[in-house]
C-alpha cells in the first residue's frame, strides 16, 4: 500500500456487503505503523484501521490490531460495549485490518475550545460541558463493571458528537480479566498516565505487562479534562523533556492547582476533576459515583 492508497481489499470486499459499494473513502491518519480511514457506502459508515507494514514498529501494530479484536469482542459478550460498535476484522497480505462503526464526533481538545475561553463562561455550556463527562463515564463504568480498564483514556481518543455526548474509541490497550496471551501494557500517552502506572513503569524491565486498574483509567479521564478545559496539562514539564523524566513527574503525584488555570469558575465540575487526580488510587470517585456526580 502506498502513503495514501485505500483500505486494504480484502476489508473492502467484506465491508461492501454490509455498508453497499463504497461511495467515499478519506485517509484519516498513516503514522506509529498503522493507517485509518473513513469509508462511507449507502448504508452507514465505518472506520478502517490497517497496520501499516512498512512503517515503524510494523509488527508490533499487527499484533496489536489482532489484540483490539479480540479485546472488542469479549467486551461486547460482557456487554461493556454495544454490540454494533465491532463491524469486522480480517486478514490481509500485509497483517491485520480491524473495522468498527463511524462515531460521528470531534475530538475532546476541539470540542472544548470555546470553554478554554472566557467566553465559555455562559450557562449554557456548563451543563453541556457536565454531560460530557457524564456520558464518557458512563462508558467506562460498564467497562469497570465487567473487570475491565480502558487504560488508554485520553483526548483523541474520546469523540464528542454534536449532542454534546462523548464517544469512547480505541481499546487496543485494554486491560482486562484473564485471556489469552497478549502483548505486554507499558501505558499509552505520557501526559494522562496515572501515577500508579508511571511508578510500574519505572520501577520494573521494559517487557513486563502492567495491568491497569479502573482506578487510573479514572485519572486519566481528570487529566484528559483537566487539560482539554484549561490548556494546560495537570502536571508541569516541559515539552522537551525525556519521557521517563516526565513519568517520574507524574509518578510524585502532585498536579497543578485547577483553579490557578481555570478560564472560569465551575465548582462542581473543578471538585469532580480534582477528585479524579488524587494520587492515591483509593481516593478516586469510581466511574459510577462520577456519573451521578456530573
Amino acid at each position: 500500500m502506498g502513503p495514501t492508497s485505500s483500505p486494504p481489499s480484502e476489508a473492502v470486499a467484506l465491508l461492501t456487503g454490509q455498508i453497499g459499494e463504497l461511495t467515499h473513502t478519506q485517509l484519516l491518519s498513516d503514522r506509529r505503523g498503522s493507517r485509518a480511514w473513513k469509508v462511507q457506502g449507502p448504508r452507514g459508515a465505518v472506520a478502517v484501521k490497517a497496520n501499516n507494514p512498512n512503517g515503524d514498529d510494523a509488527r508490533d501494530k499487527a499484533a496489536e490490531m489482532a489484540q483490539e479484536d479480540d479485546h472488542l469482542l469479549r467486551l461486547t459478550a460482557a456487554d461493556a460495549i454495544g454490540p454494533d460498535y465491532r463491524v469486522s476484522a480480517g486478514t490481509w497480505e500485509g497483517g491485520r485490518w480491524l473495522a468498527v462503526n463511524w462515531i460521528d464526533g470531534v475530538p475532546l481538545w476541539r470540542a472544548l475550545a470555546l470553554a478554554r475561553g472566557p467566553e465559555g463562561d455562559r450557562p449554557a455550556v456548563r451543563p453541556w460541558l457536565a454531560g460530557i463527562a457524564r456520558t464518557w463515564t458512563e462508558h467506562l463504568a460498564r467497562m469497570h463493571t465487567a473487570g475491565w480498564a480502558h487504560a488508554d483514556v485520553q483526548p483523541t481518543n474520546t469523540l464528542i458528537t454534536n449532542d454534546g455526548h462523548a464517544g469512547v474509541i480505541d481499546y487496543a490497550l485494554a486491560c482486562g480479566p484473564d485471556g489469552p496471551p497478549r502483548l505486554p501494557y507499558r501505558g499509552a500517552l505520557t501526559h494522562t498516565t496515572a501515577p500508579e502506572i508511571a511508578t510500574a513503569i519505572l520501577s520494573t524491565p521494559a517487557d513486563a505487562h502492567i495491568q491497569a486498574q479502573p482506578a487510573a483509567d479514572i485519572w486519566s479521564l481528570g487529566a484528559s479534562l483537566f487539560w482539554c478545559w484549561t490548556g494546560h496539562r495537570p502536571v508541569s514539564y516541559d515539552d522537551t523533556t525525556d519521557r521517563l523524566e516526565k513519568l517520574a513527574a507524574i509518578a510524585k503525584g502532585t498536579t497543578t492547582a485547577l483553579r490557578d488555570v481555570r478560564p472560569w469558575p465551575f465548582p462542581e465540575f473543578e471538585d469532580a476533576v480534582t477528585a479524579c487526580l488524587a494520587p492515591d488510587p483509593a481516593d478516586r470517585p469510581t466511574a459510577k459515583e462520577l456519573t451521578a456526580a456530573w
